[in-house]
């Protein structure tokens, strides 16, 4: 029986900080999702195989997953939740496909979501609890279902040309809906509780 495995290429400035200090990510991320990792560190080819004993296959697309945000520029320590949690997911959207390859485009579309300072990266990360990284041609978001889509349309509404006054306010409207949302969830309980 052939062993499962899928492949992945990260670019080589990254491979470092996929394997860590003495190895430690690199190995970190194979105990953790029961699989091995086989990095080549000249071409940033990486091969991912899942342990046969392994009794989950999807842990070798969460390792895929990681790799890929450690590979889209996320520090380990920033990715980690991929790794702690099944509800947490990547999301990468390619900056190429919106105003194509000039160089010259993709760098002001990711100076408008990264702002003065940094200022609007900043924002829509306390805003929407999500985590975003903005390198080369992509721009990723590391979040829960909820959290990545508002950042994701956030991110998106910048792209498209919006002002950042209105993705502001977009975001401040959106964080109300969601802890409106949960005060629901969380009340919901002691309502019938008291019937």
């Amino acid at each position: 029986m052939s062993k499962a495995s899928t492949f992945i290429k990260v670019p080589r400035e990254r491979i470092g900080a996929l394997i860590g200090p003495d190895g430690r990510v690199k190995a970190n991320i194979e105990r953790k999702l029961n699989v091995e990792l086989e990095i080549d560190s000249a071409t940033g080819e990486i091969t991912i195989t899942l342990d046969p004993n392994a009794k989950d296959p999807s842990l070798l697309f969460r390792a895929k997953e990681v790799i890929t945000a450690i590979g889209r520029g996320f520090s380990p320590q920033r990715a980690i939740p991929l790794l702690q949690s099944e509800d947490t997911m990547l999301e990468v959207i390619d900056l190429r496909q919106t105003v194509g390859k000039s160089p010259a485009d993709i760098q002001r579309l990711k100076g408008r979501i990264i702002g003065k300072g940094g200022k609007t990266r900043r924002i829509i990360e306390e805003l929407t609890d999500a985590e975003i990284s903005i390198y080369g041609h992509t721009v990723s978001i590391i979040g829960n279902f909820n959290q990545t889509n508002v950042a994701r349309e956030a991110v998106l509404m910048l792209i498209k040309g919006s002002q950042h006054s209105t993705v502001y306010r977009f975001l401040q409207k959106k964080r109300q809906e969601l802890k409106r949302k949960k005060l629901e969830l969380w009340e919901t309980p002691h309502e019938e509780v008291e019937k």
